[in-house]
């Protein structure tokens, strides 16, 4: 409470894209409420847009990503145009911290402009360690007047003058979260069974958006290979449909194509009556939990499966490599036969599975709970207040 106190006469503004369906508005809507009960004067925004500032929007992360496109010139119009508009909203805001979520909102500061003594803070949570040249650039040109930036790792840092005062903060789940909460393995296994699940067999899970990134067409495919030796073995892709996120029904059809006619494979969204308490039932009754990524900011099914002591296979990328001690807390892997092969380990050594939950669970323990990402919220915030 000694940093909130610091901070009483100071007001803060969170702003990201959308207030449901991403791990950025699933942080908010923890680490919002339980700053203000905290004492702190904060406010959350959300962009104000249509779906054509989505579509842009999503092309810009996945280019930051590193995929390659050339950046056109109605793109640039569309993105500007929006954060323009979103800007001229908050000509009478007043605020000593105006932290920036993700590249959507990035450019406000341009046309918004920075006032007074204010503090602007641009939080990336996507991994930036070899993004497309030309959209970098361009997003370079706002970021320049950020006071300072927050990444996840400083593998997101690569060489750029773009980069100044950085710090690495990760991202955190709140335990006492409906997502998070104890669930009683009784309990899970008869909330999934009601999703066509049989809870006498094992159940391989990855929770994901559909997105080219989580690699959801690699997970089916490492599970044929397991199914290949272990027939019983069941599969469910869980995804949240977000607005910010317009193409994630393009790769949702492609998922439901490589899955056929596998009535052993379960693909359930949030309009298939997905919730966070299913979300947790999954992750809890599930035998091994997956998070297949090519590319990830952080991947918060990671910390959030490790908390229910369910054992984790990640890809070997970005903040999953912060989460999970390879042999020791879950496996990294890098190809489908690699995922396959060690979903296989855990599912045939379940005393080599149990070591990985308890040192999973204590590793997010340490690490990855809100309390520890507010703490590290508020101290920036008085570090600026210094400068």
């Amino acid at each position: 409470m000694y940093l909130a106190e610091k901070l009483k006469n100071k007001r803060i503004a969170m702003v990201n894209a959308t207030s449901y369906g991403g791990g950025v508005a699933e942080k908010l809507h923890s680490i919002v409420p339980l700053m203000k009960d905290m004492g702190l004067d904060v406010d959350w925004w959300t962009i104000f847009a249509h779906e054509e500032f989505f579509r842009v929007t999503k092309t810009f992360h996945n280019r930051l990503q590193g995929q390659e496109g050339e950046l056109s010139r109605d793109d640039i119009e569309i993105y500007l145009k929006y954060n323009k508009m979103n800007a001229s909203y908050m000509s009478d805001w007043k605020y000593d911290f105006i932290v920036i979520h993700d590249p959507q909102p990035a450019a406000l500061i341009k046309y918004r402009g920075k006032k007074n003594e204010e503090k602007w803070i641009w939080r990336c949570h996507i991994d930036t360690s070899t993004p497309n040249p030309e959209y970098w650039d361009f997003l370079c040109e706002y970021l320049l007047d950020y006071d300072t930036w927050i990444l996840t790792m400083k593998d997101f840092a690569q060489e750029s003058s773009c980069f100044k005062n950085i710090v690495y903060i990760t991202p955190s789940i709140d335990p006492l979260s409906p997502k998070n909460i104890p669930l009683e393995k009784e309990d899970a296994k008869a909330v999934i069974s009601k999703f066509g699940v049989d809870t006498g067999r094992p159940l391989i899970s990855q929770v994901s958006r559909f997105d080219p990134w989580k690699d959801p067409l690699g997970v089916i495919d490492a599970y044929k290979i397991v199914k290949k030796e272990l027939p019983s073995v069941q599969l469910a892709l869980i995804g949240s449909m977000a607005t910010d996120d317009p193409e994630g029904w393009d790769y949702l059809y492609r998922t439901l194509r490589r899955a056929g006619e596998d009535y052993d494979i379960t693909i359930i969204t949030n309009f298939n009556g997905i919730s966070n308490l299913e979300v947790n039932a999954f992750q809890t009754a599930s035998s091994v939990v997956l998070q297949k990524s090519i590319r990830e900011g952080f991947g918060l099914t990671v910390a959030e499966s490790l908390w229910k002591g369910t054992p984790v296979i990640g890809g070997n990328v970005g903040g999953i490599k912060l989460q999970i001690e390879d042999g020791v807390t879950g496996y990294l892997v890098n190809t489908v036969e690699e995922c396959a092969q060690k979903t296989l380990t855990l599912l045939r050594n379940p005393l080599v599975a149990k070591e990985m939950k308890e040192a999973g669970k204590e590793k997010v323990k340490k690490e990855f709970l809100v309390t520890k990402n507010i703490a590290d919220y508020l101290k920036l915030f008085n570090n600026l207040s210094l400068n």
